[in-house]
């Protein structure tokens, strides 16, 4: 039996290594983007169809999903990817930056969600796996919008899980720490003021830590592994962190003012 699988984000990086890790095993593929029109490598490979969709766009979410009921006659998962990520100052961030994290990050993973789940209830099964990041758990500084997105990540998808449930649908949360993609160039922006110093010498401090994590992290085809398990392994566990350093179980287990002052140890000194 065919199985289809749904990505948005898929032009590069862990959408990109997700849509050919399921392509290889033996999947039909809808590899979602903005500009379909640059994925030429994607489209040469066998069982992977490429379509536009904008998250930030309801009508293009509408167009796709539709595209691929056409195409492919079913859906049996969708993954979540496509994502923004904003860091810096807050008091730096412009309001057209500020609403375009959550356009992207919530608003259009809710939206992919609200067109897709009545597919997968009439269908009676199906897998939805979000993408969240460890930000979704534990807020590193001068990442308060990125991090407040993927938190309201979290406590969607929690909610969700229970409420799909009875129809046999699945929803999972992937939460990555450092991975070595091109989401640093392609979907990352920093929130910069001209006039604003003083949290420069902190904030470059971060900057230098986090590049050279982001060398020294595995590259996305971890994400999409831990994506495949996710989506196959039969199971109800929610949560799969990858390459997340234990920040999820130090939180859980320090008392609150150890864990923070490690945290400023770590990011900025």
């Amino acid at each position: 039996m065919e199985r289809v699988v749904l990505i948005t984000g898929a032009s590069s990086g862990i959408g990109k290594e997700t849509a050919k890790l399921f392509q290889a095993k033996n999947w039909k593929v809808a590899a979602t983007m903005r500009s379909p029109e640059n994925a030429e490598d994607l489209k040469r490979i066998a069982d992977i169809e490429c379509f536009r969709l904008d998250v930030t766009d309801p009508a293009s979410i509408r167009d796709s999903v539709s595209s691929v009921i056409d195409k492919f006659g079913r859906l049996d998962a969708v993954v979540n990817n496509a994502g923004y990520g904003l860091i810096g100052p807050f008091e730096a961030a412009s309001e057209e930056q500020i609403r375009r994290q959550f356009e992207t990050n919530v608003f259009g993973l809710m939206a992919v969600c609200r067109e897709v789940i009545p597919i997968l209830r009439n269908q009676k099964r199906g897998v939805i796996v979000n993408v969240s990041s460890i930000s979704g758990l534990a807020a590193l500084p001068f990442s308060s919008l990125y991090a407040a997105s993927k938190f309201a990540v979290e406590g969607f998808s929690e909610s969700l899980a229970y409420e799909l449930e009875p129809f046999g649908i699945r929803v999972k949360i992937i939460e990555p720490g450092p991975i070595k993609t091109d989401f640093y160039s392609r979907s990352e922006e920093i929130a910069k003021d001209e006039n604003l110093h003083v949290y420069n010498e902190r904030f470059e401090k971060l900057l230098e830590f986090m590049n050279k994590g982001g060398e020294a992290a595995p590259d996305g085809s971890v994400v999409a592994e831990a994506i495949w398990n996710a989506v196959t392994d039969n199971s109800h566990r929610l949560r799969y962190g990858v390459n997340t350093k234990g920040m999820p179980a130090l939180k859980r287990l320090m008392p609150e003012f150890v864990f923070r002052a490690l945290t400023r140890k770590i990011f900025l000194k």
